[in-house]
């Protein structure tokens, strides 16, 4: 009899559960609707198989197997996220991802690879992309970044938006441009990947506050879980080695000892 009710109970927690997870999935679905992606990767395969799985969140996708041509489509922009193969016939997905930054088109793209190395991620992270996946990858995983890139932008512009970011931030030698994503040091101008942009834009937006490892991995990366810690760390050292007149000596991006980081308030906005 108690092992009957224990079942019982157990039967209707799972039943609970699949519920609360088919409303969340709704929900989220619902949120993606006429999301556009665009995937540039030459295995016919994996297009397939992404594009079903993009389908289920409600996502509209477009295929291009050539280089060029996916090119072209990501230059002309209305497309909310790219995925973008870096062995690609025509044109390879490193060029085709430097061009479209120097083009000031800031689309997330999420670069996919066969590559293992360490060498490949940093060049495609360095050269603009905005996540990086090494195949064979898990669907699971690869769905999880594509929600994490969508809410990332979703919180970002609220975030902005909350804090009424002026279109032009002034710190001295320091310039930044919000709308044209342009930053410059003195008459230098900085070239910096979006996710060191993204963190610039909202360190400066709001002088003096502290933002620990995880609030910035959840406004910037869309990441809610531990262990990315390295990748804040990783980002905030490259942001200062292009902004610092002084590495050992930060002026603009402190950091906030058993806290995280924060933008310097004494840096009065000219």
């Amino acid at each position: 009899m108690i092992f009957w009710i224990i079942r019982m109970i157990i039967c209707r927690v799972d039943e609970l559960y699949c519920d609360l997870f088919v409303i969340l999935s709704s929900l989220f679905a619902a949120e993606m609707k006429n999301k556009h992606v665009t995937i540039i990767e030459d295995d016919p395969e994996i297009c397939e198989l992404l594009k079903i799985h993009l389908a289920d969140l409600s996502c509209d996708v477009e295929m291009y197997q050539d280089g060029r041509k996916g090119f072209e489509r990501a230059l002309n922009g209305n497309t909310d996220l790219i995925i973008l193969d870096i062995k690609l016939p025509g044109m390879d997905g490193i060029e085709i991802c430097q061009k479209l930054r120097a083009h000031e088109v800031t689309t997330p793209i999420i670069m996919l690879t066969a590559r293992s190395e360490e060498i490949d991620r940093i060049l495609g992270l360095e050269v603009g992309a905005d996540d990086y996946m090494t195949k064979p990858f898990s669907v699971r995983e690869f769905m999880a970044r594509v929600k994490a890139m969508f809410r990332r932008a979703k919180i970002m512009k609220a975030e902005l938006d909350r804090e009424q970011t002026p279109p032009i931030l002034n710190f001295e030698e320091l310039v930044i441009d919000v709308e044209k994503r342009k930053v410059t040091l003195g008459a230098e101008r900085i070239d910096l990947s979006p996710k060191e942009f993204d963190l610039l834009i909202l360190l400066a937006s709001n002088p003096g506050k502290n933002y620990n490892r995880s609030r910035l991995l959840s406004l910037i990366w869309g990441y809610d879980f531990e262990g990315y810690g390295h990748t804040v760390n990783s980002h905030i050292n490259r942001l200062r080695a292009k902004i610092e007149p002084n590495m050992d000596s930060p002026k603009y991006i402190l950091t906030t000892w058993g806290v995280g980081y924060k933008f310097n308030e004494e840096l009065v906005e000219a």
